[in-house]
């Protein structure tokens, strides 16, 4: 049986089990309908406790505490906004959270910036090896490190300070900002390093003037992803703070209890509501950028 002959039947046979054209579009179709009612479930997912927070929050306190919470709130009230500014020192809080999230997110970008520029571009004996360690340092827990660092900062006068929180903060999360870094740094064309060096560019010229710049979105994206780490963090908060003046918006939200574990729902909620607001505005601002950012940092890894 010749070639051609055995290409004209699998060309038949392909036709004949290849499902008419009105039957692809209908499966398209309920494909394209599933994957939409997918998303929205998952956008439901995501968005329902924000908006029931925001209402919880304007919702008058006796009602919440005498009929469904889950309900639609009979009437707003800005309340409780009034008694959460009363309750506890919210601005202060706020302004420590935002001094403890700049800093560190300072020293992760410029400290995991040179490591993966070193390890991935300059590329020394040994840089798989630490590159590796890197990426191990991601899955060892916070919480290991709670007593060592609680034994050495008593030592060294560190305790119920910022850089208490600081330090440990940007080093768990210096990993996951080296592997975003290193993975976009391997999206840069090599022939762009090699041009700059052969106009006599050094590596530290080639760092401030090529590498830099065009991290512009990885940096955002690192940012980003750390400073809900940061601005969320309760454990070592809790663990090194021992003033109230130093207390971060999640130690903070303590004070909202009562006596007997009695809770003031509709203050925390309007409290939660004023702490949130500036990651929620920074996204909606970024999110390209994160996105974008993301999207180059998985493209070669």
């Amino acid at each position: 049986m010749s070639a051609t002959t055995l290409s004209r039947r699998a060309t038949e046979e392909h036709a004949v089990t290849r499902p008419p054209a009105p039957e692809r579009v209908r499966r398209l179709r309920l494909a394209r309908h599933g994957v939409t009612a997918l998303v929205a479930a998952i956008v439901l997912v995501q968005v329902y406790p924000l908006v029931w927070v925001l209402l919880t929050s304007l919702r008058p306190a006796g009602e919440f505490a005498a009929g469904n919470p889950f309900a639609f709130p009979s009437e707003l009230t800005l309340e409780n906004y009034r008694r959460a500014w009363e309750l506890a020192p919210l601005p202060r809080y706020v302004f420590n959270s935002l001094v403890v999230t700049v800093v560190s997110n300072a020293l992760i970008v410029v400290l995991g910036m040179m490591a993966a520029y070193a390890l991935t571009v300059l590329e020394f004996r040994g840089s798989k090896v630490v590159h590796g360690l890197f990426l191990i340092g991601i899955i060892v827990p916070v919480h290991v490190a709670l007593v060592p660092l609680f034994l050495n900062y008593s030592q060294v006068n560190l305790l119920d300070t910022y850089q208490s929180m600081i330090i440990p903060l940007a080093g768990f999360s210096l990993p996951m900002s080296v592997y975003l870094f290193s993975s976009f740094f391997q999206y840069i064309p090599r022939e762009t390093y090699e041009a700059a060096a052969l106009d006599g560019a050094g590596p530290y010229r080639i760092f401030a003037q090529i590498t830099a710049p065009l991290s512009a979105n990885t940096v955002v994206t690192v940012v980003f992803v750390n400073s809900i780490f940061i601005w969320n963090d309760f454990v070592f908060a809790n663990t090194f703070v021992l003033s109230e003046d130093l207390k971060t918006i999640p130690l903070g939200l303590q004070n909202y209890m009562g006596a007997m574990g009695s809770m003031d729902w509709t203050a925390t909620f309007a409290a939660v509501c004023v702490t949130v607001t500036p990651l929620l505005l920074v996204f909606l601002v970024l999110n390209k950028a994160i996105i974008y950012g993301l999207e180059s940092g998985a493209t070669k890894g």
